[in-house]
């Protein structure tokens, strides 16, 4: 199958881009794309269960290579894609203008889906409202260390002036939302970065001994409190808005039918029930499928 992908079309030739002709579909079967990582995985079973409990009939495939899915996306091989807002915003900015092309996701959600959308709908596809939870990258601190300082924000820590040593990637050195915003949007006196990876067991294992003071993660990491550490909010909003967005091929799953049904998710979801789930399937070593049905049902969403 993945060798198929590499072979479909890639949607809307280059010359028709500027226009949407495609009336929106809603075709019996529906197949939902996963990228490969648990919580993509949960997000599909989640809108695969919806859809069936719907009246569709649904199946799950698994491309964990966005240079794969979106183009089996824009022709149809999958239907429906959980996505992130400023994450795809920014990829479909460089596949349509090159890598050079200025990012074009932001803190602001409503100015990342204005653009997100304009660049989704040449290609065929559709972005459905963006639900409550967001998966964006975060720092923490150990719950220990928080307290002794008083910290809760970033903001907190900036105020604080106390020197940080950062366990992350070996790109947050350059990025924006990294070092450089932290220094410049807060105020934090970084005096290095330990190039650990973004939420590894290293990294907070770094931050839990004591050999770095604050860890680069995401909202929705479910493994915080088994190395003792704490989130501390963004509260100048230096992350972009990745909210969790569904995204279709217009053509085959762009009515208002389908819309209803993934809003119902967006309704209840949120950060914080992400992280749960995730957990669930990490470190609980319950399969995907299980915990959305579990947590579908809960909402009220399946009976």
């Amino acid at each position: 199958m993945l060798l198929a992908l590499t072979a479909c079309s890639t949607g809307p030739s280059l010359e028709n881009r500027g226009a949407v002709t495609a009336s929106p579909g809603d075709s019996d079967h529906l197949t939902i794309g996963s990228a490969g990582f648990t919580e993509s995985d949960l997000l599909a079973q989640m809108y695969a269960q919806l859809l069936t409990r719907a009246g569709y009939r649904t199946s799950i495939l698994t491309v964990a290579n966005r240079e794969l899915y979106e183009p089996a996306l824009e022709s149809g091989q999958i239907d429906v894609v959980p996505e992130y807002a400023a994450t795809f915003a920014d990829w479909l900015g460089a596949k349509t203008h090159g890598a050079a092309a200025k990012p074009v996701g932001s803190p602001d959600l409503g100015a990342t889906m204005k653009a997100l959308r304009a660049l989704a709908a040449p290609r065929g596809l559709t972005v459905l409202p963006p639900g409550r939870a967001v998966d964006q990258n975060a720092f923490a601190v150990t719950a220990g260390y928080a307290r002794a300082h008083g910290l809760r924000t970033l903001g907190d820590l900036g105020a604080a002036k106390l020197k940080v040593r950062l366990a992350a990637g070996d790109e947050c050195v350059a990025r924006p939302y990294c070092a450089p915003g932290l220094k410049k949007v807060y105020g934090i006196d970084i005096t290095g970065v330990d190039p650990k990876g973004v939420g590894t067991t290293q990294a907070k294992r770094a931050v839990q001994d004591g050999r770095d003071q604050m860890v680069l993660t995401t909202t929705t990491d479910a493994t915080l409190d088994q190395f003792g550490l704490v989130l501390l909010a963004d509260d100048r909003h230096l992350q972009n808005a990745d909210y969790v967005v569904p995204v279709v091929n217009r053509s085959r799953a762009g009515s208002e039918r389908v819309a209803k049904v993934l809003g119902k998710l967006n309704d209840v979801l949120t950060t914080e029930d992400l992280a749960r789930l995730n957990q669930q399937v990490d470190s609980w070593r319950r399969l995907p499928a299980d915990v959305a049905r579990t947590y579908l049902t809960d909402k009220g969403l399946l009976k």
